[in-house]
């Protein structure tokens, strides 16, 4: 039998250490996924084929792939949760069964698990911890909490304005940001694009139109990889992008006299060439620099 105390110490001390790679590159390999030594030994914690990892020392489910490009109708559902669907069976065997069954087990034990939202080929986001919370077997497919506390709203498809607001804020911290800065990091080849810093914990992912604008998409032509401290003077048009993609600095900034942060950090990025990636597609979109560009101009 598995004891549950030891399975849940265990998930806790993966996440942590899922949690601290990312945090250093950003993305999850799946080279890397095939084997995490978190305290108990090297382990795989992503199948190889499917999309949900079952190892038979678990008594529930450990993680799940989340393929926005999948055959699978996964994906939000209402305003709290997210669908996703049972592993498809062959024809003829029980639809409920295979894969599905320790997912079901994961539900009914409240065990949290991993989902591995992938971004490209072998490539991968976490978010964690991740809960079931309900089975619709009519539509072969769990609910999941992408948050714990979504665990507990009292009725997660009719929520209050209060309620909505504050789902909208934990999604977007837990699923849409790390997603950003995943896609946008990787097409920046992990630098800043101002400074060159390849220092992957120093890294955002700027939005160039805010992300609480109505057109403040999530995409990579809405984003620059930024160190902090640009991506900070960005934010407060100290720093400001020409469509053009030249770095300029505030002239009230270009005549103060401070210590070298001030001289080499800002100072002498200014008519700086903005090191954009490689593919067209990915680089910064020309018109929302150029309304940014104006907001920075008008600030002096």
């Amino acid at each position: 039998m598995i004891d549950l105390s030891v399975e849940f110490s265990k998930r806790e001390a993966l996440m942590h250490a899922l949690a601290t790679e990312f945090a250093q590159h950003a993305v999850l390999t799946s080279k890397w996924l095939g084997r995490v030594d978190f305290g108990f030994g090297p382990e795989r914690v992503k199948d190889v084929g499917k999309g949900i990892w079952n190892p038979s020392s678990y008594a529930g489910t450990l993680t799940i792939v989340s393929d926005p490009d999948s055959e699978y109708d996964d994906g939000d559902h209402g305003d709290s949760l997210y669908r996703y669907s049972y592993e498809k069976r062959p024809a003829g065997q029980d639809p409920l069964g295979g894969s599905n069954i320790k997912l079901r087990e994961a539900m009914h034990l409240g065990l949290p698990i991993v989902m591995l939202r992938k971004i490209s080929d072998g490539r991968f986001v976490p978010v964690m911890p991740v809960y079931v919370v309900k089975e619709e077997p009519d539509h072969r497919r769990f609910l999941l909490a992408l948050d714990e506390s979504l665990r507990f709203l009292p009725d997660p498809a009719h929520l209050t304005e209060d309620q909505r607001r504050y789902v909208e804020r934990v999604v977007r911290q837990r699923v849409h940001q790390p997603e950003f800065r995943s896609r946008v990091l990787d097409a920046y080849e992990l630098k800043c694009a101002v400074c060159d810093l390849k220092k992957t914990p120093l890294l955002d992912a700027a939005h160039i139109t805010a992300d609480t604008a109505v057109d403040g998409l999530p995409v990579v032509t809405n984003g620059l990889a930024l160190c902090k401290i640009h991506h900070a003077a960005y934010d407060e048009n100290i720093l400001g992008i020409s469509p053009d993609y030249v770095v300029h600095i505030n002239k009230d900034v270009l005549s103060e006299v401070d210590g070298p942060m001030l001289k080499y950090g800002l100072q002498q990025m200014d008519r700086r060439a903005l090191w954009v990636p490689r593919r067209a597609a990915q680089k910064p979109d020309k018109d929302r620099l150029a309304h940014r560009f104006d907001a920075f101009s008008h600030a002096g």
